[in-house]
């Protein structure tokens, strides 16, 4: 690979890259479309696909043709009348709600560390070292994602040399690249010290179990405690959240990684952060993305039977914007 050429990879998101391939892959070799293609030839493989695939996937596979022509110095065909008319006429024949992952309740937070932190206990009294770590790290894990609504990859890419953390104040995370960083800038994220559920406590007891002092913060354990190298997988966190939150009791089948971010956003809407200290906080750029994450508190003035948050969060202080 050419300098030239690994800048150009470097500058393009690995998800994206891999996303993009395996779009253009699928309109060659599975559809049988020929490259460069035309508008009438775009417009009839989203017409072949229009009841098998969502409409957002078929958005992805436009950007990744779109993409293709353009870096290989052809006119761009999903740019034509036809196509997007086409995409219109598919969002009107097959309507579909758009699938989010539900929010993580503090409660259900709440019971899922204290699973983690008894089992911690007992595994610490058989001198089971294995044990131990695996709910230290869980506990780091799901106190850091959720608090700082952090998605799956950030997660996986947390580095301990980029984490300055102080018990009792907070801590300072470096992301030096995250899915709303389009110009790859850095993000610099702060989340205080809490007086329970606390993701600054959860963090140093972690990295000073293991050992850490560089390199991934969360990283693959086997069954004999020995650490891996690099970060958990991203794709591994949803399976890796069921497992914690079934044994600690809670069904975790609706649950996916992004739970935690929608969690927080739910519990900080309900807690009368307004949307802008929210974005700010959580990185969303505009609105239309904050929305969507966000269970709005309505009120029925107590005609309701049930109340639409059942969090009991008076005795947990409310987060401010920076340490």
């Amino acid at each position: 690979m050419s300098d030239i050429e690994r800048y150009l990879q470097a500058g393009t998101r690995e998800n994206t890259r891999r996303s993009y391939q395996a779009a253009i892959e699928h309109f060659e070799v599975n559809w049988g479309g020929f490259l460069p293609a035309t508008s009438d030839s775009v417009a009839r493989y989203l017409v072949a696909h229009a009841d098998k695939l969502s409409l957002n996937t078929l958005k992805l596979r436009l950007a990744a043709l779109a993409q293709w022509h353009l870096s290989q110095g052809f006119p761009d065909p999903t740019k034509a009348p036809v196509v997007r008319q086409v995409l219109k006429g598919i969002r009107a024949l097959h309507p579909a709600r758009e699938k989010q992952a539900a929010p993580l309740p503090l409660q259900h937070l709440e019971q899922a560390i204290g699973w983690l932190d008894g089992e911690a206990g007992n595994a610490s009294v058989r001198g089971d070292t294995p044990a131990l770590l695996r709910c230290r790290r869980d506990a780091a894990l799901l106190l850091i994602g959720f608090w700082r609504g952090f998605r799956s990859d950030e997660l996986c890419r947390l580095d301990v040399e980029r984490i300055q953390a102080v018990a009792g104040v907070g801590m300072e995370i470096y992301l030096p690249r995250s899915k709303g960083d389009r110009d790859f800038l850095g993000t610099t994220c702060r989340a205080p010290a809490l007086k329970r559920l606390c993701p600054v406590q959860a963090y140093l007891e972690w990295i000073e179990l293991a050992g850490l002092v560089k390199g991934p913060v969360f990283r693959r354990l086997d069954r004999w405690g020995n650490l891996g190298e690099e970060g958990l997988n991203p794709n591994s966190l949803i399976a890796l959240l069921r497992q914690i939150l079934r044994r600690a009791g809670v069904p975790g089948e609706s649950y996916s990684s992004h739970s935690l971010r929608r969690g927080f956003a739910t519990w900080a809407a309900a807690n009368g952060w307004d949307l802008k200290s929210l974005m700010g906080y959580v990185g969303w750029k505009d609105v239309k993305s904050a929305m969507r994450y966000i269970d709005p508190t309505l009120s029925f003035g107590g005609l309701a039977v049930r109340p639409a948050l059942e969090n009991d969060v008076r005795a947990l202080p409310k987060l401010p914007e920076s340490l």
